[in-house]
C-alpha cells in the first residue's frame, strides 16, 4: 500500500540491488556522453534510486512524444472493459461522415485490433511530426489520403497514425477526450496531477504523441502495469487486458509488439518515445526503469540496462554499503547546472549595453534580434513571424522562465503558444556569446552562438536532437540605427 499515493523510498541494498551496479550504469553512461535528464528504478514497489541532472526537476513534466502511444491503449482497454467497443469493432464504423465515396475491402475490413497492432494495411509510415504540420482533419486524412495496399493484419508497420484513430474512436465512443477520459479512470488514483496533452485541430488528444507528465507519473504507469493494474489494493484497470496489452501479437522483426507496447528481452516491455522517454517494466526482475533523455542512441541506453541493472537484482536483501550509497547519491543529485567560459576575463562580458540588430534571413521569418546585457545576465529578443519573444539568460547559471520561443523545424514540429525554459550565457571570447537553452519539458536543448564583428552579427542556432534538421541556417544581421 503506498501512503497518499506515495511510492516508498529506500536503498537500493534493502531490496536487493547493489548501489555499485546502478553507479556502474551512470558511469557507463557518462562515459558514452549519454544525456540522460531524469531516471528513476523501482523494485518490489519502492523507489531505490532517482535522480534528475540539472536544470531538469522532479516537479517538471516532460512531453513523452510515442510513448503515449501506451496511454491510448489504455484507454481503449478501460473502453473496452466498460462495454463501448470491442477489437473486432470496424473502424470505418465510427467515422461514416469520412467514408470514401468507394471504400476499399481493406479499409472496410480494418478493425481496432488492427490500430492497436500497428498493422491497418498500410506500406508507409506517419509520425508526429508529419500530423503537426497537418492542420485539417487527421482522421480524414486517415481515412481518405494513406492508401492501404495490404490486407489489415498481414504486416506491422510502426505509425503514428493508427493510435490516433484509437483516440478518435475513444472519442467518438465515450464524448471525453482521452485527458478527459482518463482523468477518474488513471491520472487521478495513480496521484497523476497536471497531465497535459496535445490535440489535433478538432479537439482529439494526438493518440500517438503529446501526453506530458512527470517522471515519476511514468514511473507510476509502469509500477501498475507491474501490478497487473492493481493500486493501493484497488483494481484500476482488467489484468486480462495488461496481459494482452503486453503480449505478443505481432511480429515487428525484433522482440514483438503488443496492444501499442514494444516487447523486449527477459519477458520486458517497454514504453518508448522519441529522444529517450522511456519506462521499462521488468516482471522477471519486480523491476521498472523509467527514465528521460536528451539523446537518440536508445539502444545503447537500453544495452547498459541489461549490462549493468538486469544482473544486479538479487532475491534477498544485500548488506547496506554506505560508501556506495552516498558514491551513487552524489551521482545522482549532482550541486547544479553550470556552464563554463571565459566571462570574467572579457571586456565585452563587464559591460552593459543594449544593441538590436536588423536581420537578413534566408528563410524569410527573422526580422529583428536584440540583447540587453546586464551584469549578471543578458536578455535575448527576437521578432518573427509568430511575433515577439524574449529569453532571459544567467551568466554562468541558468534561470527559469516562460518563452514564446519559435523552434518547431527544429523540435520535431513541437511548438507550444508558451514553454519552459532554463537558459544561460557565457562569453567565449570578445566577440562571441553563446546561450544554452534548455526547453525543460522536452529533450530539446539549443545551442546559440552570437559572433559580433564591428557592426555586424552572425547568429547560428543549433539543437542537440531531432527527427529533422540539427541547425537553422545562420543568420546574418546589421547594427540598427
Amino acid at each position: 500500500m503506498f501512503t497518499n499515493n506515495q511510492i516508498p523510498r529506500c536503498t537500493p541494498e534493502e531490496q536487493g540491488v547493489s548501489s555499485v551496479a546502478i553507479s556502474g550504469f551512470l558511469e557507463a553512461a557518462e562515459a558514452a556522453q549519454l544525456e540522460l535528464h531524469s531516471l528513476m528504478i523501482l523494485r518490489h514497489a519502492h523507489v531505490i534510486a532517482q535522480g534528475w541532472w540539472p536544470p531538469y526537476r522532479p516537479e517538471d513534466v516532460r512531453l513523452l512524444f510515442s510513448a503515449t502511444k501506451t496511454f491510448t491503449s489504455t484507454a481503449v482497454g478501460f473502453a473496452v472493459s466498460e462495454g463501448y467497443i470491442t477489437l473486432e469493432d470496424k473502424v470505418i464504423s465510427f467515422f461514416p461522415e469520412y467514408a470514401p465515396e468507394a471504400v476499399h475491402r481493406h479499409l472496410e475490413a480494418m478493425t481496432i485490433r488492427h490500430l492497436l497492432t500497428m498493422s491497418p494495411g498500410h506500406s508507409k509510415p506517419s509520425f508526429g511530426i508529419d500530423y503537426r504540420r497537418n492542420k485539417g482533419s487527421w482522421v480524414r486524412h486517415f481515412l481518405q489520403e494513406l492508401e492501404i495496399d495490404h490486407p489489415p493484419g498481414s504486416r506491422f508497420v510502426y505509425s503514428g497514425g493508427p493510435s490516433h484513430m484509437l483516440s478518435a474512436i475513444v472519442q467518438k465512443v465515450t464524448g471525453q477526450t482521452l485527458l478527459q477520459y482518463l482523468q477518474p479512470r488513471l491520472f487521478e488514483p495513480l496521484g497523476i496531477v497536471g497531465a497535459r496533452w496535445e490535440t489535433d485541430p478538432a479537439g482529439i488528444c494526438s493518440g500517438g504523441f503529446g501526453l506530458s507528465i512527470k517522471t515519476e507519473d511514468f514511473a507510476r504507469f509502469g509500477q501498475l502495469l507491474l501490478q497487473r493494474g492493481v493500486w493501493n489494493g484497488c483494481r484500476i484497470l482488467p489484468e486480462q487486458w495488461i496481459h494482452d496489452a503486453t503480449s505478443f501479437q505481432i511480429d515487428n522483426s525484433q522482440h514483438g509488439y503488443g496492444y501499442q507496447f514494444s516487447l523486449g528481452l527477459h519477458g520486458s516491455y517497454s514504453s518508448n518515445g522519441a529522444h529517450g522517454q522511456l519506462c521499462l517494466v521488468i516482471p522477471e526482475q519486480d523491476m521498472v526503469i523509467t527514465l528521460t533523455a536528451g539523446d537518440n542512441r536508445m539502444n545503447e541506453v537500453v544495452g547498459l540496462i541489461w549490462e549493468h541493472l538486469y544482473p544486479a537484482a538479487s532475491e534477498m536483501a544485500l548488506p547496506q554499503a554506505e560508501a556506495c550509497q552516498q558514491g551513487l547519491s552524489r551521482q545522482l543529485s549532482p550541486v547544479g547546472y553550470s556552464c563554463s567560459g571565459h566571462s570574467a576575463e572579457s571586456a565585452a562580458a563587464r559591460m552593459r549595453f543594449v544593441k538590436r540588430y536588423e536581420i537578413m534571413d534566408p528563410l524569410e521569418s527573422v526580422k529583428v534580434v536584440a540583447f540587453d546585457f546586464k551584469d549578471d545576465s543578458c536578455i535575448f529578443t527576437l521578432w518573427d513571424h509568430r511575433g515577439e519573444h524574449s529569453i532571459h539568460c544567467g551568466f554562468g547559471m541558468v534561470r527559469y522562465g516562460m518563452t514564446t520561443m519559435t523552434g518547431n523545424v527544429l523540435h520535431h514540429e513541437y511548438q507550444p503558444d508558451v514553454i519552459q525554459v532554463a537558459a544561460s550565457g557565457v562569453w567565449r571570447n570578445e566577440h562571441t556569446f553563446e546561450m544554452v537553452w534548455h526547453f525543460i519539458e522536452t529533450p530539446f536543448r539549443d545551442t546559440i552562438v552570437c559572433t559580433f564583428e564591428g557592426e555586424k552579427l552572425t547568429l547560428h542556432r543549433s539543437v542537440n536532437v531531432n527527427n529533422g534538421p540539427l541547425e537553422l541556417p545562420a543568420l546574418q544581421g546589421e547594427l540598427a540605427p
